[in-house]
């Protein structure tokens, strides 16, 4: 996975040159190039070797996943090592196309939790007066942010991963096989082991897409995103096209063809009722 093991300047600028199309010149004497490097070699990993990951790793990583910062140090975010090989399947049953998550020696699953907060309430005594959709969006970006630095952590221990937004896909399965209380609910799954193959770095729209300066602006969005979408079929083809039942063969598949078919039929549409079921108003 590593060109330049000896020159984290060059694997940054090959990893970003390949992810953004444009050169970045690294300097070589950049303070943190070796933990600069992981973060821009990135890969998405869905195939693992065989090899354990140790316990006392895995509880290294949650304490450096733990270790994020937290909305007014609410600390809103559990994790769940899904241990029981029996309670894995019957979450990845409900998953089509996604056995393989069945071979990661480790799987996680990261939530939101308002509960504790609400329980501290009631022991001192206090009433609960954030019951807004800004109460589960704190808990929810919590959950996000510590996934994140659990990403970081395992990628810098030789680990890779694969994050499971599709667990939302069965989102009362999932609560059900994990007990979930009212106030916890699952934010996303994460595939955790040792890499069998290198994976690839995947292309990102332009940072003038997406960095902006005092102003949000799109006045280029469109050439911008198209083409991005070349860049990125040069780079690494969609391998199939999405919903063709419904959408045809297009003669040039892109990433914007792909996000609009993914986004033209509903998509975990009973969410806001599952959050709200676990006592999150939303209002």
């Amino acid at each position: 996975m590593n060109n330049y093991p000896d020159n984290p300047a060059a694997l940054i600028e090959s990893a970003l040159q390949t992810r953004f199309g444009t050169r970045f010149g690294i300097p070589g004497n950049q303070a943190g190039l070796a933990a600069l490097a992981t973060m821009a070699g990135h890969r998405s990993i869905r195939r693992f070797r065989a090899d354990p990951v140790a316990p006392e790793l895995l509880r290294l990583l949650f304490a450096c996943a733990l270790s994020a910062p937290t909305k007014s140090d609410l600390q809103q975010a559990d994790i769940i090592h899904v241990a029981d090989p029996e309670k894995r399947r019957r979450i990845v049953a409900h998953l089509p196309d996604m056995a393989w998550i069945l071979d990661a020696p480790v799987f996680l699953v990261f939530c939101g939790n308002n509960r504790r907060i609400r329980h501290i309430g009631e022991w001192r005594g206090k009433p609960f007066a954030n019951e807004h959709l800004d109460h589960f969006m704190n808990a929810a970006v919590d959950a996000g942010i510590v996934m994140m630095h659990f990403i970081s952590a395992a990628e810098a221990a030789g680990l890779g991963t694969c994050p499971i937004s599709a667990i939302r896909n069965a989102v009362d399965t999932v609560s059900a096989e994990l007990a979930l209380p009212q106030g916890v609910f699952p934010v996303a799954g994460l595939c955790v082991g040792y890499p069998a193959s290198a994976g690839y770095i995947s292309p990102r729209l332009p940072l003038e897409v997406t960095v902006h300066t005092d102003r949000y602006d799109e006045s280029k969005l469109r050439e911008q995103v198209d083409g991005y979408d070349r860049r990125r079929h040069d780079n690494h083809p969609y391998a199939k096209q999405r919903r063709t039942k419904n959408f045809g063969e297009a003669a040039f598949y892109g990433w914007s063809e792909d996000k609009a078919r993914q986004y033209a039929e509903p998509e975990r549409a009973d969410f806001g009722d599952y959050i709200r079921r676990q006592g999150f108003s939303l209002k």
